[in-house]
């Protein structure tokens, strides 16, 4: 091989290197963070020590935050953690889904976690910890509090109604025992009514 040939072997590799890290950045730049290695379908770790967190609480005061316009974006836009589109890991969240009266005895349990809302409910269910919730991805990524998040940072401290209102939810679950519809966790709510009651978050 001669000293041209290697040097045009030397070159080539350089522009490939250039145009890979170019790729990568944009990747990773993008809202959502990497799309690499995200599986098409998306299944959630269940919750372990018994406690659920409250249905009720989530659909009404949770939920909402996915869909609210920070800076230019939204969570559960189609770049970031939309169920269909997103690249944002495993918080996948349905834009469409529609709140359900969870004081209605014709929704069942069963009927629920058929809903496009409890699927909301179980993807965002799969980044808490229970047992140490100061350690939740759902609090520490739109924070970047100790973890990196491809969205960038969302809230700037802890004092922000939102992250209230996530901390608030993570740390008040239902009794031992009972599930994640348990009219216990009413009382999350001022009056303690899920359909009319104002969020607490303190």
């Amino acid at each position: 091989m001669t000293v041209d040939e290697r040097a045009n072997i030397r070159r080539a590799l350089r522009t490939t290197g250039r145009g890979l890290f170019l790729l990568a950045l944009t990747v990773l730049t993008a809202c959502g963070g990497s799309g690499i290695g995200n599986p098409p379908t998306v299944s959630n770790p269940g919750s372990t020590g018994g406690q659920k967190l409250s249905f009720a609480y989530f659909q009404r005061c949770i939920n909402p935050i996915f869909f609210t316009q920070f800076g230019a974006n939204t969570c559960g836009a189609s770049g970031c953690h939309d169920s269909t589109n997103g690249t944002g890991g495993a918080l996948r969240v349905a834009p469409n889904a529609q709140v359900i009266d969870v004081t209605n005895a014709a929704n069942t349990p069963d009927v629920i976690r058929a809903t496009t809302m409890y699927q909301n409910f179980y993807s965002a269910q799969g980044q808490v910890l229970l047992s140490s919730p100061d350690q939740s991805r759902l609090l520490n990524k739109p924070l970047v509090r100790g973890v990196l998040h491809g969205g960038g940072q969302i809230f700037t401290s802890t004092q922000d109604p939102n992250i209230r209102l996530i901390e608030y939810w993570i740390t008040h679950p239902a009794p031992q025992g009972q599930d994640e519809f348990s009219p216990t966790t009413y009382s999350m709510f001022t009056p303690a009514d899920p359909n009319a009651g104002t969020c607490n978050s303190q």
